[in-house]
């Protein structure tokens, strides 16, 4: 959850981002980009405490994400990128990524759908998932994010917003129970 002053601060950078990326005729192009550096930040802690240390010089900052991005990503995201550590809120960079990504959501209709399974899906479960997401939510597109959790025994959690739909053997097992329980 992220704090009142973290929303402040993230909130104008990414409608920033998207009003730039609208008025150029990016948003996908940018809208991937960004994917690919939030998957990079998650994957990597030291590009995370990187960002996030004020010992560390800003044209520090500016070489790494040159170095990162190179020539691999839209030139005005690069100048976005380079603009938040001139300003000192680069620091806030997952946060702004995560912003831009639901915004881009709403304007395409696209809904963002955590599944947990106990093992890994296979690309045919996927899609059959994105169309029971699809027909729940009557989105236009679901963006799929998928997670390993052997705990849930079998079956799947799908997470879109704040529903939960619990379709897993945990799950199930668990209902059983209350329900034994509460007919006694």
């Amino acid at each position: 959850m992220q704090s009142a002053i973290t929303a402040e601060v993230v909130e104008p950078y990414a409608e920033a981002l998207m009003s730039l990326a609208k008025e150029k005729k990016v948003t996908e192009e940018i809208g991937e980009d960004v994917r690919s550096l939030a998957t990079l930040l998650k994957e990597s802690a030291e590009l995370k405490a990187l960002f996030a240390s004020p010992m560390i010089k800003a044209e520090q900052k500016k070489s790494v994400i040159k170095n990162i991005a190179g020539e691999q990503i839209n030139p005005f995201l690069l100048n976005f990128l380079l603009l938040l550590v001139d300003k000192g809120r680069i620091s806030f960079i997952e946060g702004v990524l995560a912003k831009y990504l639901e915004i881009l959501r709403k304007l395409n209709n696209t809904v963002l759908a955590e599944i947990t399974s106990a093992v890994r899906l296979y690309d045919g479960e996927a899609e059959k998932l994105e169309v029971k997401v699809k027909a729940l939510t009557g989105a236009n597109a679901v963006e799929l994010e998928t997670k390993i959790d052997p705990d849930i025994i079998g079956g799947v959690i799908i997470k879109v917003g704040s529903q939960v739909y619990d379709a897993s053997l945990r799950g199930q097992l668990r209902r059983i129970t209350l329900g034994m329980l509460g007919s006694n």
